[in-house]
């Protein structure tokens, strides 16, 4: 095959390093990079020998793939107008704002028989690429992802901008139907919450609670997760992973626990992520995190806004 033509649509924030991993990937031609700010555009594209756009359609017809990182409320019109031109798309968190435009874009996808990968990136983080060798029926598990305030997405929900991480994260691991879920959560900052805390509860048992915060001065990003015999402790942001282990059946003291610290892969997130969009389209594999994952995400996080919002 030859190279893989590719754009990137959005390089704000985000964006920009979406274009410098794509401008690096070999067999990957970064044919142009797209943004309203045309200045912003012309300068990226400069600094990646690329072409600058304005109009994300004037690349309908030049590229094989897109990464679509603009602000959450353009996803569906931009990843539709490119799935219709037979282009295949990594759209970043949360697939879309709501799950009728979700379910076009699946359905869509799958009549044109392309690749769609939504940006949970947290999947690539190499902590959970080593915790899931350790999951084992997990019992509890207790999340808390906070941050500082970001003008940026204060027109999401915490929900949508943070907490949907680790409610992509929590499915995956759980992998069980939910029954229940409940909700609390205030605007702080922002005309949306800004503060947020969900237990989901499943049917093999396992209770999942979910806090995440963009109220707060540092950065926490740490999920424990606990099951029969062992515990594991994983900070997302270092990236770290500590495992916990009973020793023999009855502990009565420290000594009977087994503390283990696995070795971690230092690699990039996000050029992970793209690495692996890349590898799905050229082998024409389902990517790992999926328009459905992404979908199924996004139902919970609605769910969990509208659960705050009955509350209050």
């Amino acid at each position: 095959m030859s190279s893989l033509k590719m754009g990137v649509i959005g390089i704000g924030h985000l964006g920009v390093h979406h274009a410098r991993i794509v401008s690096s990937l070999p067999e990957v031609e970064l044919i142009g990079i797209c943004d309203i700010n045309a200045s912003q555009a012309r300068r990226i594209a400069s600094q990646y020998k690329t072409a600058a756009y304005t109009d994300y359609r004037q690349l309908l017809t030049k590229v094989d793939a897109v990464s679509i990182a603009v602000p959450t409320p353009l996803h569906y019109q931009i990843a539709k107008d490119f799935i219709n031109a037979q282009v295949h798309c990594l759209i970043e968190k949360p697939i879309t704002p709501n799950l009728a435009e979700a379910e076009e874009l699946l359905a869509l996808v799958k009549q044109k028989n392309l690749i769609l990968q939504v940006g949970h990136i947290e999947r690539f983080n190499p902590a959970v690429l080593e915790a899931q060798k350790y999951i084992n029926e997990p019992k509890f598990i207790e999340v808390n992802r906070l941050g500082p305030y970001d003008p940026r997405v204060a027109h999401i929900s915490v929900v949508l901008d943070l907490m949907i991480h680790d409610i992509d994260i929590v499915l995956y691991l759980v992998q069980d139907r939910i029954l229940s879920i409940d909700a609390v959560g205030a605007k702080v900052l922002s005309h949306f919450e800004d503060i947020a805390n969900a237990r989901i509860r499943f049917a093999n048992g396992c209770v999942a609670n979910i806090s995440a915060s963009r109220v707060s001065l540092k950065k926490f990003r740490k999920i424990r997760i606990f099951q029969k015999d062992s515990y594991l402790s994983l900070d997302y942001a270092k990236p770290g992973l500590k495992l916990y282990q009973k020793k023999k059946e009855d502990v009565t003291s420290l000594k009977d626990i087994r503390v283990v610290y696995p070795r971690l892969v230092k690699l990039e997130p996000l050029a992970e992520e793209l690495k692996h969009f890349v590898n799905c389209v050229r082998e024409g594999r389902n990517p790992q995190v999926t328009g459905e994952h992404g979908r199924d995400a996004l139902e919970i996080a609605l769910e969990i806004m509208r659960k705050i919002k009955s509350s209050e």
